[in-house]
């Protein structure tokens, strides 16, 4: 297959990256001692930790929030949404900020951003404000995620020290969910300050993000691309585009007068198409010209901020895993939404009783990622995605059979054990997936097009099953159920909702990633090993030739 100058595309890419990227990119410029690399992987991982926290710590607190402000369900939703689409829609952008500007000023200036706006959400006195504080607190988020993907994976080269790093690292997803729920759960029940303390202690954990990263994270290494501009124009439209899609999403079901049907919904989701489809046009065209040599400097040819060949590397499973992730996190936290609801709102706990329901899954959380970090370089990826997604659908499955008079034991201890396969193997094992089939400039902007996709996930999950929920609950009382059985029936159907986004991206697995083999680092291999590796080289597309 041909280049737009009829080289060969490996050639090119590779003339290309001998140019931009030297092959001493790929290692840290100095090797960081044990005690380093131990707290450099902790401050990261506490970084995502307070990312997750933010989200599942607020969303304890909501019905507390919801009295006190006297705000119905239907607009608190906004408390989570606000920061959602803020830290969702950036990513990109600070990917490639942090790519090029410096990983660690990225880090830092997020959490430092992060500290400051969530202390400010503690003092606020009405829903308002709290909202677009919310909104201003998701862009410390989007900063830090991505910079601190592309740290671990520059201060750790391909080995089983990297394995362990993006394990750990994974691992601070299901720590922050479950330290979020159960301590703003005691916060909120039992402080004078109730779901106020949630956000000072949300924010003491930022903080220390900031204060071990000043310390901690070397100083960043120069970029070895010649052409360091940010495509500021697609950083717009990919915003503009996802801030109308999310945030339609969000709204779709409560808008005035026809909900979905509402004539400003439909133009803000034709905007939001319109806009992410003229970003990928334009990311294409940037490419292009990007790959074509002598191009003359302009203004309007900038690096683009995301290659779409990128989807395209390994044969698409590049793009596949991705999907995966997607649909991973729509099955993962559509449960984790309509679980804390059923309890609090269903069956009528309290915010720490329904907090502690949750525990489980921070044993298994943790457990999963010790596996990960353990047999990454052993198991197949093939079988981390299909049964870590398969086992996250058993949580979704065991509620939408649920018995309401059943004791915990029987549907939600289960439950909670499950869910977080899925979140952690698809998380850890996929980001060391994808950090492998990118180039060492791209580290940042892969972790950030990783979490967008995780973050469309929880979105899109979240509305579509809301929307089945609505409609189910409706159709229900039509036919003359009584409240509680037709409550109990929605939660049912959002609940088989979040099962069939599990299965699907179990089957996706099966199919498109057969022949991958693992993607962590093995130490010590045959020579058989090493030939089997020569003949099964994947060209990804972009001059980078990847053993998976």
């Amino acid at each position: 297959m041909s280049g737009p100058t009829g080289v060969s595309e490996p050639e090119q890419d590779n003339a290309l990256e001998k140019q931009r990227t030297p092959a001493a990119d790929d290692v840290p410029l100095v090797v960081p001692s044990l005690a380093r690399c131990i707290m450099l992987t902790a401050v990261c991982t506490t970084a995502m930790a307070v990312n997750i926290s933010n989200t599942t710590a607020v969303s304890i607190a909501l019905p507390t929030i919801g009295r006190d402000f006297g705000i119905q369900q239907d607009q608190l939703q906004w408390i989570t949404n606000a920061y959602a689409l803020s830290s969702g829609c950036l990513l990109l952008t600070f990917g490639r900020i942090a790519d090029v500007y410096g990983r660690k000023k990225t880090f830092l200036g997020g959490a430092l951003w992060l500290f400051a706006f969530t202390l400010a959400c503690g003092f606020v006195n009405d829903f308002l404000t709290l909202a677009v504080l919310r909104g201003l607190q998701g862009v410390g988020s989007s900063a830090t995620i991505p910079a601190a993907l592309g740290i671990l994976a520059h201060a750790f080269p391909p080995s089983k020290a990297r394995s362990l790093a993006f394990a750990t690292f994974g691992a601070g997803a299901p720590v922050g969910g479950v330290l979020g729920f159960i301590i703003a759960g005691a916060l909120t029940q039992y402080t004078s300050d109730t779901w106020r303390a949630v956000f000072y202690f949300c924010a003491a954990l930022a903080g220390s993000c900031f204060v071990g990263g000043l310390f901690v994270i070397g100083p960043d290494p120069p970029s070895q691309e010649k052409d360091k501009r940010v495509d500021w124009l697609g950083s717009f439209l990919v915003t503009a585009g996802l801030t109308f899609i999310l945030f339609i999403l969000g709204q779709g079901e409560v808008a005035k007068p026809k909900q979905w049907g509402s004539p400003y919904i439909i133009v803000l989701l034709i905007l939001g198409v319109f806009f992410i489809a003229v970003f990928m046009v334009w990311q294409s065209y940037l490419e292009r010209l990007q790959d074509t040599p002598n191009v003359p400097y302009s203004i309007w040819t900038p690096p683009p901020l995301m290659r779409p060949s990128l989807f395209a590397r390994a044969r698409g499973r590049y793009g596949v895993q991705m999907a995966i992730a997607f649909l991973n996190w729509c099955a993962f936290l559509s449960w984790q939404f309509w679980a804390q609801l059923f309890y609090q709102e269903y069956q009528g706990y309290g915010p720490m009783l329904a907090a502690v329901r949750f525990i489980p899954m921070f044993v298994t959380g943790v457990l999963c990622n010790v596996f990960v970090a353990t047999f990454v370089a052993h198991v197949s990826i093939v079988y981390l995605m299909a049964f870590g997604t398969l086992i996250t659908s058993i949580a979704s499955l065991l509620f939408a059979v649920i018995d309401p008079n059943a004791t915990y034991w029987a549907f939600g201890f289960p439950a909670a054990i499950t869910s977080v396969f899925g979140a952690d193997f698809v998380f850890a094992g996929g980001s060391i997936f994808i950090a492998k089939l990118s180039r060492p400039h791209e580290q940042s902007v892969s972790g950030g097009l990783y979490n967008t996709m995780i973050q469309l996930g929880t979105s899109i999950g979240i509305a579509v099953s809301t929307v089945v929920y609505d409609n189910v609950q409706e159709m229900s009382t039509n036919k003359g159920r009584a409240p509680r059985e037709a409550e109990l029936d929605a939660y049912h159907a959002a609940s088989w909702t979040a099962f069939a986004f599990g299965i699907l991206a179990s089957l996706l697995a099966v199919v498109f990633l057969r022949g991958v083999g693992v993607v962590g680092h093995k130490e010590n291999k045959t020579e058989e090993e090493k030939d089997e590796e020569r003949t099964a080289v994947i060209s990804t597309g972009d001059g980078v030739r990847d053993k998976v």
